[in-house]
């Protein structure tokens, strides 16, 4: 696998904690992409937006605010200090793929050291720097951003808040960036989900085959929703994939402040927009009450869906059929979904992921001729008859498929109020039997139908 080539010029907002780059980056974008929160180091990962500036376009990246990395003889801070240290890669890395910068800072606390060791490393990435002072909310406040001249960079004040001063800032912004190609990537969406430290960003990176999410033991890491861009084969018949690596998800009582609430949404609001959903669950623990809440929330969002069991590497003698066999009684709504046993530390198995990918994307986008479909229904029907209700039994007239993504199905019946949990599962199964639909949610609508009078 590599990385999907760059096809548009790169802007990366660089700056210290808390003085307002995920605002800013949410006004450019035109909507609320990044999570924005008066706590410093929000923004951890870097977030990427198409942006459209008047006959081009660009990727605009947030990144993390650049603090001290220094790690301290305290204990207790160590982790905090790895995730500063992980920030600080992260704002490397976006700067090595940047064409032009805006570097925002704060227009009411004025010039701090931070800001000056930060002002140090751009220019010695010799990018061009668009200087953003945030915070001027109107022209009384202009002054202030004349403080910041002293970085040699040019100084556009703006304000977030106010939407004010961007006109003037793109204007310049579109001198800097070269012309190039304008295509779009696309690829199967795959919303990479489960709780907090199974190793959901170890291994986006293991399958981007990059460093492009920070990784920690800390819970928690993850807080935005991060998509990132992968082909499986170099040049033109590569196949696209965007995996977005979320927020670990959490019972409602674990839920501490508003940015673990903003969390959840977006990792729900990634299973949304999934067109593959893969559940990770660690091995080393097994599936639990949670996994269940999560897999059955994926269940109602009717996407296609695989369970990947992680940290293989950490359990030797464990076997696989087993470990399929407890998943699926621990999770028996679950047991159409086809599972692999990965360990992105070791990237041991990883190549089944892509290929399950692909086989569950296939079997959802599978279209049913009706006259195979009503054929198999029948069949269904004379191997095992509807229990009687009220003294009748359930009758399918007629039976059409009328959605793929998820798999839909509209059966005319005699009377839909006889059509049992127990039944529906033994029809959807009698399906799967016959047509496969591995990792493919099916979807029932029964509607009653008269049945006709026998013609003499």
């Amino acid at each position: 696998m590599s990385e999907a080539l760059k096809t548009r010029p790169v802007v990366a907002i660089i700056g210290r904690p808390n003085v307002g780059k995920s605002s800013i980056f949410n006004r450019l974008a035109g909507r609320r992409i990044a999570i924005v929160h008066e706590e410093p180091g929000v923004t951890r990962d870097r977030l990427v937006c198409t942006i459209r500036l008047k006959d081009r376009r660009f990727d605009l990246v947030d990144t993390g605010g650049l603090e001290d990395a220094e790690a301290q003889n305290n204990p207790g801070k160590m982790a905090e200090q790895s995730i500063v240290g992980a920030v600080r890669r992260q704002v490397e890395l976006a700067l090595a793929e940047a064409q032009a910068v805006i570097f925002v800072v704060d227009a009411k606390t004025g010039v701090l050291a931070a800001d000056e060791k930060t002002a140090g490393l751009l220019h010695k990435s010799g990018l061009p720097v668009l200087l953003a002072v945030n915070k001027t909310d109107h022209a009384g406040l202009d002054f202030h951003a004349h403080d910041f001249a002293r970085f040699g960079f040019p100084v556009f004040p703006v304000s977030a808040l106010q939407n004010r001063g961007f006109e003037n800032l793109f204007e310049s912004l579109g001198g800097l960036l070269p012309a190039g190609a304008d295509n779009d990537f696309s690829g199967l969406r795959v919303a990479v989900v489960g709780r907090p430290n199974v190793g959901k960003s170890r291994l986006v990176n293991r399958l981007a085959r990059r460093e492009r999410v920070i990784v920690s033991d800390e819970p928690g890491t993850t807080r935005d929703s991060i998509a990132v861009p992968v082909t499986a084969k170099p040049g033109a018949q590569g196949r696209g994939y965007i995996f977005v690596d979320t927020a670990g998800l959490r019972a409602a009582k674990k839920i501490r402040n508003a940015i673990d609430d903003f969390s959840q949404l977006r990792a729900k609001e990634s299973i949304d927009a999934a067109d593959v959903v893969a559940l990770v669950i660690d091995a080393t623990i097994g599936p639990t009450a949670y996994d269940k809440t999560i897999a059955a929330h994926i269940l109602s969002r009717k996407k296609g869906c695989m369970i990947i069991v992680n940290k293989w590497d950490l359990t030797p003698a464990a076997s696989q059929k087993a470990c399929c066999a407890a998943l699926y009684q621990a999770l028996p709504f679950m047991d159409f979904a086809p599972v692999v046993c990965v360990s992105a530390a070791s990237g041991f198995n990883i190549g089944r992921i892509m290929e399950t990918i692909n086989y569950v994307a296939e079997q959802s986008r599978q279209k049913i001729a009706t006259g195979i479909l009503n054929r198999e229904l029948q069949a269904a029907l004379a191997r095992v008859q509807p229990p009687l209700v009220r003294g009748r039994r359930l009758k399918i007239f007629y039976a059409t498929q009328t959605a793929e993504q998820p798999s839909a199905f509209l059966l005319f019946v005699n009377d839909p109020d006889k059509i049992s949990a127990t039944y529906q599962r033994y029809l959807e199964g009698s399906l799967r039997k016959a047509f496969g639909l591995e990792g493919v949610p099916i979807v029932f609508e029964f509607r009653k139908r008269e049945s006709r009078p026998d013609k003499h």
